[in-house]
């Protein structure tokens, strides 16, 4: 089986907190630590996080050019509903959540995210 996504670095600000925010969220997932700051998925992607050496004051604006936010993958319905439960005590936001679980439409299963520091990840559930 191939891989589409070999691996993905995010530039944080603070490594600690985003190392508490991610690593939480990618465990939820199924992701093992690696090599710290890294995660691996059991299909063999990888997540590097590094701390930016561009210390701006302004925080991170996913609507700028770039990356608007990551999606990530569950196949257990109940994940998705106990990440959202348990997901503000560890350093992340729900959005959308008065469209929960379907803000995406309603053929779509996803929790929005976005976590201390403007980082958007969409939890998709796909039973597939």
């Amino acid at each position: 089986m191939s891989r589409a996504l070999h691996h993905l670095d995010l530039w944080v600000s603070d490594l600690s907190v985003g190392q508490d925010e991610w690593g939480w969220l990618l465990g939820e997932l199924g992701w093992e630590a690696d090599v710290e700051p890294s995660w691996v998925h059991p299909d063999g992607t990888r997540l590097f996080l590094e701390r930016s050496s561009d210390q701006r004051e302004e925080p991170h604006d996913r609507l700028r050019p770039g990356v608007n936010h990551v999606g990530l993958l569950t196949d257990e319905r109940p994940l998705l509903d106990r990440i959202r439960a348990e997901s503000s005590a560890h350093g992340w936001h729900e959005m959308y959540a008065d469209r929960y679980p379907h803000a995406g439409g309603p053929e779509h299963t996803a929790l929005y995210l976005e976590n201390s520091e403007g980082f958007e990840v969409e939890v998709v559930w796909d039973p597939r």
